[in-house]
């Protein structure tokens, strides 16, 4: 079992890898916000449980085995992203807690959120209850629930 730590590293060196090519001590420091000589101790840590190759000029690269993980990390990443991005949360909030969420959930609850997600991105207009969700968003108050109001107004009239 990784840490949460751990996790973050090896999504860091995955996304920097895909971008770049390589990835170097100083990228991963970048990415997460941390001294280099932090990276270089948790860089460390990896190579000795066989997740990262890590030469001291040469940088870092996944193995296999860490390669796989990040690529979990990371997916788990985007359908939480996603989710809370569908439900209004602004992009750089959806994206920070994200990189909280993606570690607390069960396997389970990250598979229907991905599957919510899927179902939301595939459907071939905009759903009108994402519009709804919208409106209620705005203005606190249900659009169905105001045209029923509004409904019952007009009838009585």
């Amino acid at each position: 079992m990784l840490s949460r730590k751990a996790e973050d590293y090896l999504e860091a060196i995955l996304n920097i890898e895909e971008k770049k090519g390589y990835t170097r001590i100083k990228d991963i420091a970048l990415a997460l916000n941390v001294k280099p000589s932090s990276v270089v101790e948790m860089v460390k840590r990896l190579d000795d449980r066989g997740f990262v190759n890590y030469r001291k000029y040469d940088g870092v690269t996944l193995t296999p085995k860490g390669a796989e993980i990040g690529r979990a990390v990371w997916g788990r990443h985007t359908t939480i992203r996603a989710f809370l991005e569908i439900i209004k949360v602004p992009e750089p909030t959806a994206d920070k807690d994200a990189c909280i969420i993606e570690h607390e959930l069960e396997p389970k609850t990250i598979e229907q959120i991905r599957n919510l997600v899927d179902f939301v991105k595939s459907a071939p207009d905009y759903p009108q209850w994402l519009e709804h969700f919208e409106v209620f968003c705005n203005t606190g108050v249900h659009p169905c629930v105001e045209e029923k109001r509004k409904g019952k107004r007009a009838s009585v009239v």
